[in-house]
């Protein structure tokens, strides 16, 4: 099996976090978004991996690398605009040939990974299978209508939503997805959907699966998704001290504080992570707090927070986060 993730969105509801950086590298409890998503196909055995990227795609490219750092084969795959994800996989199909493959929207992040999900599309005779979630506001989101346990419709975004089953931003297909991708025309928002490729496969009889995510899953296009997504991830966090902590300090729970860092006459309650090369002299930093590389907390007090320092931008920063 081979992997895609999608990673050419410009990240316009992030603004201006944005501004300067990939919505993929945004970092939560300070690892890039899009290396969550890169663990966890490695993790289930997929090392072969395309990268579709678009006016970020030097970033990407500096930040990942060959992707040998996880143990993956990763091909960068260049789309000249936002086309939709239909398109994505349209003009992945050299890279794909007929292995089946999984798609890994770059901004998404599932707690529990996606390798129980890739057993079973591996195990069966499916032509494709999604994943969803149940959510408060469907209409948000492509979603799913059942008949039974079985698969009859996905709508984009719908007014009316038949379900609160929305469409995680993971997918399995076989070859048979691009034989639906070339009977699409782009929707009114000029793009050729994912949704509409599924329906496609559905119309042409063929074997569509759903699988429920009941652990955490985050889209963390909007900011609030991204800061609770930092929580989340904060919480299963071990205690690590690779930095300095005077013993005028207490550190409280699980924290990460990474080399280079000196604590003075401060107060850390986890779970909390600490970037390298920062200065906290009388600080009181709260439980749900991440700070990046290079920050200096003086006489002050965060808790909840996360700090994206531009300094995230360099590689050096992320090695220490990454699997040896």
């Amino acid at each position: 099996m081979k992997g895609l993730i999608l990673s050419g969105g410009s990240g316009t509801r992030l603004r201006p976090l944005t501004y300067t950086s990939a919505k993929q590298l945004i970092p939560v409890a300070n690892k890039p978004v899009l290396f969550y998503g890169i663990e966890h196909l490695v993790a289930a055995g997929v090392i072969d991996i395309g990268i579709v990227v678009g006016t970020t795609a030097a970033e990407i490219e500096a930040a990942v690398g060959d992707g040998s750092r996880w143990g993956a084969r990763v091909t960068y795959i260049s789309q000249d605009e936002p086309r939709g994800l239909a398109h994505a996989v349209k003009i992945s199909r050299s890279f794909l040939g007929e292995a089946p493959f999984i798609m890994y929207l770059g901004d998404n992040i599932l707690r529990d990974g996606v390798k129980a999900f890739v057993d079973a599309f591996d195990a069966g005779s499916a032509n494709a299978q999604i994943l969803a979630a149940r959510v408060p506001e469907p209409q948000r989101f492509g979603v799913i209508e059942l008949a039974g346990n079985r698969v009859v419709r996905v709508v984009e975004k719908p007014a009316d939503p038949p379900s609160d089953l929305a469409l995680v931003g993971v997918y399995l297909f076989d070859h048979h997805v691009f034989d639906a991708i070339d009977k699409l025309v782009p929707s009114a928002r000029g793009e050729l959907e994912i949704t509409e490729a599924i329906q496609q496969l559905i119309d042409d009889d063929r074997t569509v699966h759903w699988r429920e995510v009941s652990g955490w899953w985050k889209d963390t296009g909007h900011l609030d998704d991204l800061l609770e997504a930092n929580r989340v991830v904060l919480s299963s966090l071990v205690q690590r001290i690779d930095g300095e902590v005077d013993a005028a300090s207490r550190i409280d729970g699980e924290v990460v504080i990474e080399a280079g860092t000196t604590v003075t006459a401060s107060v850390i309650r986890g779970p909390a992570v600490i970037g390298r090369n920062c200065r906290l002299e009388n600080a009181y930093i709260g439980p749900y707090t991440s700070l990046a590389d290079d920050v200096r907390v003086i006489a002050a007090e965060l808790e909840h927070s996360a700090s994206f320092c531009a300094k995230l931008a360099s590689r050096a920063s992320w090695d220490a986060l990454t699997p040896a």
